[in-house]
């Protein structure tokens, strides 16, 4: 088997921004390397190339990915097929735009091919059990230990699309869904992905749950991890499409039928995504938002009260932000 990986120099404090982006156009998980210290937790936890320890930090990372190569040449991206040309046009465009709203370093991209690397499973190793709060995140290649029968667990595929539970921006998410989840909670949630939040507010006590997101991948991926956590398949139905731009799906999703909608997206998604979920959204409902880097918390701050809602707090994890806001009780 042979893949062509494209490797990005970049800055350690854009690592995560890039990350994300490039997951919008088809790249899934990325080899990270940089001279950042970890932590024990970390090293326990993350997928990342541990660099030796005597390095000076010099705030420069190199993110690799790598996309399989079919016998023709072309390469296999979001379920068709395209060409490294293409690929690698899509990366520059991505990496320009985010250059305007912050520094990325250099920004420049080496294409390379290489045979018989399974980066999907390999770095599984490095990926295990942890806990965001009294919640035990499980992948599905570990057994859940005798003293934690009890315990609320979430069994997640990470490989399968984004969202294992590890990043703050997710857990900002989750602690504010069970601040204000009811039982008669019906939620959106946009950029699914791996169904994390939908599935664990559905766990949390939520009557139903439906998902957006632009990767078919998330169709097959919430799928296996509603069938691994017990979840009946009726109560969570998700949607392929972009809910900003094409009213076919904001008319399947449904208007003012939503208590609950939230978004862990980047805030230059938030901003145009704000305006348009307000309408699925039922008079005195909860809009939850994260994905925001932290200068970026006035952009969606601002954003949400020019759509009308009421921010009614603002939580904080290391260099990430939560916003959470109501819509007005009296109906539009």
């Amino acid at each position: 088997m042979r893949w062509t990986k494209f490797r990005i120099k970049t800055l350690t404090e854009a690592e995560d921004i890039i990350i994300s982006s490039l997951y919008d156009i088809g790249l899934e998980g990325a080899q990270i390397e940089d001279k950042v210290p970890l932590t024990a937790a970390e090293k326990e936890q993350m997928f990342v190339d541990i660099l030796p320890e005597t390095q000076e930090d010099d705030g420069v990372a190199y993110l690799s990915f790598f996309v399989e190569e079919n016998e023709d040449g072309t390469l296999k991206v979001n379920g068709g097929n395209t060409t490294g040309e293409q690929i690698l046009q899509s990366v520059k465009s991505e990496l320009e735009d985010l250059r305007m709203f912050m520094e990325i370093g250099e920004g420049t991209v080496a294409v390379d091919r290489t045979e018989d690397i399974d980066w999907i499973n390999n770095w599984k190793q490095y990926f295990h059990q942890f806990y965001i709060d009294d919640v035990l995140v499980i992948p599905s290649w570990e057994e859940v230990k005798a003293e934690d029968k009890d315990k609320m667990i979430l069994h997640i595929d990470p490989g399968t699309a984004f969202g294992t539970g590890m990043h703050e921006t997710t857990q900002l998410c989750i602690r504010q869904l069970k601040k204000y989840l009811t039982p008669e909670t019906r939620l959106l949630d946009v950029g699914t992905g791996s169904g994390i939040l939908a599935i664990l507010s559905l766990m949390f006590g939520a009557k139903e749950a439906i998902g957006t997101d632009l990767d078919p991948c998330a169709i097959e991926a919430t799928r296996e991890n509603i069938k691994a956590n017990h979840i009946l398949p009726e109560k969570f139905n998700v949607m392929i499409g972009n809910i900003i731009t094409e009213k076919e799906v904001q008319d399947k999703v449904g208007y003012e039928c939503y208590d609950i909608v939230v978004a862990n997206i980047l805030a230059d998604v938030l901003v145009p995504l704000t305006p348009v979920i307000i309408n699925q959204l039922k008079p005195g409902g909860i809009y939850i938002t994260s994905g925001i880097i932290d200068d970026k918390e006035t952009t969606v701050t601002e954003a949400v009260e020019a759509a009308g809602l009421h921010v009614l707090e603002v939580t904080y994890q290391g260099e990430w932000v939560s916003v959470t806001a109501q819509k007005s009780n009296v109906p539009q």
